[in-house]
């Protein structure tokens, strides 16, 4: 088999597979936000699914790295098609009321974690078998990632304005199963799992998947910033940019529409990225990228630009945050011992997410008591905080290239 095909193929299913998911992070908190009008169960449904999946995630790794990244994937892709084709079914049956569509998005979230962790395990794995540059392999998937966005958020708000949150949900149901058909037909059957060794137990594996993210400076620091710019975007992925929206009076299209404004840019910086990443200065980069990617097109929300600049704003904005998911995944695939990758991107992951479940509830409460200007702007401030801190923090010195780490 081609080196460039497990590469190709692991690629289409995180398009297939985020790009779907995409779609349901729109969808709910839509059709929450349009039935209650209260920003605060919007931010509620969105911490349903989060919470669960971050809990998940974390507890996947030492699973992953005994079963194989590759099963895992399939197999949770699989379950995670059940799951959200689940909601619209409920909903069709006259079932779905608020409190049962907690803990139908919280199934969700407890799916979508492994399978999202496994993809990103095989990273390394498909490098390896096409003999490819780490930061051009990151590169590639993260160009996948961003085009998924885009592709997701334009599809989910012209698929949720046409035939509404409801069948726009069960494409998503279709958009896992693609991904799982594409990681079985196109990435080989891993030998072994990655794990080396007998495991002794579940407990000392994920004990030993933690001892080496904590021995890792970096990667803490990086784990602990990403945390909190992730709090921020995804309060303003559910909560901030939908209210914004509907107070703008425009319909739900142009959630979608101006998401994949900043996808597309994103995808054009992520796919030079993969070309240019290994030559450029990893911290400066990795910092600017985050000024641009939550700061600015907060402030330019709230900046009541016209439209057109506000496009410019938000693709100029989306091409500098292409560039972080190559550099972050080169520094942590040299860092993890190829034997607890599973472990150690599940951990990364996790402790990523974990302030996330809270990023809908505290922009609506935010939102509720300052209007959504102000939350913005205040949301914006304490976005470029954290992204400023590599600038004061000395542990992201150590972003320089290494060889990856072995077994």
């Amino acid at each position: 088999m081609s080196g460039v095909r497990p590469l190709a193929a692991l690629a289409a299913a995180t398009v297939a597979s985020v790009g779907g998911t995409r779609l349901s992070v729109i969808a709910i908190p839509w059709l929450v936000l349009t039935t209650t009008g209260s920003p605060v169960l919007t931010g509620l449904v969105g911490m349903a699914e989060l919470l669960p999946y971050v809990v998940a995630k974390a507890l996947a790794g030492p699973l992953i790295d005994r079963l194989g990244a590759r099963r895992m994937a399939i197999t949770c892709d699989l379950l995670s098609m059940v799951a959200v084709g689940l909601v619209p079914l409920l909903h069709f049956a006259g079932l779905l009321q608020f409190y049962v569509l907690l803990p139908a998005v919280a199934l969700i979230g407890v799916l979508r974690a492994p399978a999202d962790a496994a993809k990103q395990a095989l990273v390394p794995y498909v490098a390896d078998i096409g003999n490819m540059p780490l930061e051009r392999v990151t590169g590639i998937m993260g160009a996948s990632d961003r085009l998924a966005g885009t592709l997701g958020a334009a599809a989910a708000g012209g698929l949720i304005a046409l035939i509404g949150p409801m069948p726009a949900l069960m494409v998503n149901a279709g958009a896992f199963l693609a991904s799982a058909i594409l990681v079985s037909a196109g990435v080989p059957k891993q030998v072994r799992a990655v794990a080396a060794g007998q495991p002794v137990s579940y407990r000392a594996d994920f004990s030993a998947g933690w001892a080496a993210l904590r021995n890792e400076p970096v990667l803490m620091a990086m784990v602990v910033m990403i945390a909190v710019t992730n709090l921020f975007d995804q309060a303003y992925a559910i909560v901030l940019l939908p209210v914004w929206v509907r107070e703008a009076g425009l319909d739900v299209s142009w959630v979608g529409i101006l998401l994949a404004i900043f996808s597309a840019g994103a995808i054009a910086g992520a796919t030079v990225a993969a070309a240019t990443a290994e030559k450029l200065p990893r911290l400066f980069v990795y910092t600017t990228g985050f000024v641009f990617a939550g700061p600015a097109p907060m402030v330019a929300l709230a900046s009541g630009l016209p439209m057109p600049v506000l496009a410019g704003v938000l693709t100029i904005s989306g091409f500098a945050a292409g560039f972080l998911n190559p550099i972050v995944g080169a520094i942590l695939f040299e860092r993890i011992p190829k034997a607890m990758v599973g472990r150690v991107i599940a951990l990364v992951g996790a402790l990523g997410w974990v302030l996330m479940p809270f990023g809908g509830l505290y922009a609506g409460v935010l939102v509720t008591n300052t209007g959504i200007s102000p939350a913005l702007v205040l949301t914006g401030m304490l976005y470029l905080v954290a992204a400023l801190s590599p600038i004061a923090v000395p542990a992201f010195r150590q972003m320089k290239r290494q060889q990856p780490a072995k077994a």
